[in-house]
């Protein structure tokens, strides 16, 4: 072949390239910017579904007006929804235009048996129930997402489900899903999920590795019951043995997540290092025996083994390993580990669509929470973001399980774009 006509077929072939993929460059910049338009049109409409939740609050085990509610939405979008997952829950199913990886995203459904103080003007309507969590929020937010990407999907890339998942205050709800073999059928490759905090509006954080401190519940039994005295010298012995914290900092005072030096955000924060026990030991006889139960934080794996022989030695050196039956950990629920890799190519993945710094990193882990999502962690790899909730100038807290928790309803808006944009690109 003629070496000019080579030359030329060789140009216009790099030519071509660089048309076709600008053209898929534009086609990408389209679509975020699509994302951005149709989550502010549906916005008015989330907040309105997100107050309908919120008066209609369903505890663990009974969300059945929320999954009714849930599943009408979905199908009205066009999803494929199934139910039979466990109890109440919910999966709608998006299949994109073009062929891509399995993405789920999950939202919680259940609400909290409290009759806290609710500044709200959309009340709950069940006696001794309130969404004083976010679940709520939750809801909202992923079926916006879900509506958003229905509306993109001849541009979307895989498959999304959305997973609503009942029963998550009690801990159960997820490890019942993945029992009922959820993630053996649809060959999930990842999973997302959110929680609103009392972080500023909007914010989104998020780290690698553990996002909560490890909670346990420490169960000691003794054989006679102590008198009040000797009980209350003995518990604060335990738990001066156990506490740690950086420079004698208060890692317990829980407000202090979004202070600018000692919160998350900050690579100094007094919530790397910790271990937190409660300060009121919680007593009760039964079965002959006389039982001593705290719950502890700690944000270090590897210290966990020395909790119990930490106990065991002040029991002793204080004359009551007579007295002793056993000390055991009564309740050991997993915490939610990021994926390393998968953290990383989320932040920059929405840093690279809304500007660097968009995704705040998270140096701590916090005390007192944790989420059963972290059950499906154990089966695929997921990144679990904390998006705050709280406008201090209007004095809204998203301070959650505590009184007078309320969000500022923004943060859905927010929370609807950016993880539109990131399963929209996660699923490539």
């Amino acid at each position: 072949m003629n070496k000019k006509i080579l030359l030329a077929l060789l140009i216009v072939n790099i030519f071509c390239r660089q048309y076709i993929y600008g053209q898929e460059k534009k086609g990408e910049v389209v679509t975020q910017e699509s994302i951005q338009i149709e989550t502010d049109a549906i916005f008015d409409k989330l907040v309105q579904i997100r107050r309908e939740f919120h008066e209609n609050p369903e505890l663990a085990g009974k969300e059945k007006r929320t999954q009714e509610t849930i599943k009408k939405y979905l199908l009205d979008l066009g999803f494929k929804v199934e139910t039979d997952i466990y109890g109440y829950g919910v999966v709608g199913i998006l299949e994109g235009g073009k062929k891509g990886k399995k993405i789920a995203w999950r939202a919680e459904m259940d609400a909290l048996p409290n009759d806290f103080p609710d500044q709200s003007d959309f009340k709950s309507n069940t006696k001794g129930v309130q969404h004083g969590c976010g679940h709520d929020v939750h809801m909202a937010i992923s079926l916006g997402i879900a509506e958003v990407l229905a509306k993109n999907k001849k541009s979307l890339h895989g498959t999304v489900y959305f997973i609503f998942q009942p029963e998550e205050e009690t801990f159960v709800g997820a490890k019942k899903i993945t029992e009922n073999k959820l993630f053996d059928k649809y060959k999930i490759d990842e999973i997302y999920a959110l929680h609103v905090v009392g972080l500023p509006t909007g914010q989104i954080m998020v780290k690698p590795n553990e996002v909560f401190a490890y909670q346990k519940e420490i169960g000691i039994q003794f054989k006679n019951v102590l008198p009040a005295k000797e009980l209350k010298e003995l518990t604060s012995k335990i738990r001066n043995s156990l506490i740690r914290s950086n420079n004698q900092s208060k890692p317990w005072e829980i407000q202090l997540i979004s202070d600018p030096e000692m919160g998350l955000r900050n690579p100094k924060t007094i919530f790397s290092d910790y271990l937190i026990a409660e300060e009121n030991f919680r007593t009760y006889s039964k079965n002959d025996a006389f039982h001593i139960n705290a719950e502890i934080y700690e944000t270090d794996a590897t210290r966990l083994k020395n909790i119990i022989p930490t106990i065991d030695k002040v029991i002793e050196d204080n004359n009551y390993g007579s007295q002793k039956i056993s000390i055991k950990f009564i309740k050991e629920n997993p915490t939610v580990l990021n994926n390393p890799n998968l953290t990383r190519t989320s932040i920059t993945t929405l840093d690279n669509i809304y500007g660097k710094g968009f995704v705040v990193t998270d140096y701590g882990q916090v005390p007192y929470f944790n989420d059963d999502f972290a059950y499906f962690q154990q089966k695929v790899p997921g990144v679990y973001f904390l998006l705050g909730g709280s406008n201090f100038q209007k004095g809204i807290i998203a301070m959650n399980h505590a009184p007078n928790f309320q969000v500022d309803e923004e943060c859905i808006r927010i929370g609807v774009k950016a993880f539109s944009s990131l399963l929209f690109e996660r699923g490539k």
